[in-house]
């Protein structure tokens, strides 16, 4: 069964950012998204369960591999002709280790961030 997104007035999707970075930390993994708000679809994601980037990296779960996560998510982006993601952090994630290495290496990938 499909659930379709929440339909929203149009004065609210006026003043959501369009596209918003989301990052999840696991044990053993590091996932990043970027979705469309006014559609609630995922544009692009990156992480280190697929099956391409576990042969290159050593570890899937320390902040080289999240660097490299945000640097795959960046050129995935750019190829989608998305110039530009807000960031929104939860309230436990702070601007340092993994969470940095992610938004630092999507920001040199040549993504503008708001």
């Amino acid at each position: 069964m499909v659930i379709p997104p929440p339909v929203r007035p149009p004065r609210i999707t006026q003043f959501l950012k369009p596209y918003v970075l989301k990052m999840h930390f696991t044990n053993k993994y590091v996932n990043a998204q970027v979705i469309h708000t006014p559609t609630a679809i995922v544009a692009s994601a990156a992480s280190s369960q697929e099956k391409t980037l576990r042969e290159c990296m050593e570890n899937k779960r320390d902040v080289a591999a999240a660097a490299l996560i945000g640097k795959i998510l960046g050129e995935r982006l750019l190829a989608k002709n998305i110039p530009a993601v807000a960031v929104i952090l939860k309230r436990e994630q702070m601007y340092h280790g993994k969470v940095k290495a992610v938004i630092d290496s999507v920001r040199e990938a040549g993504v503008k961030l708001i």
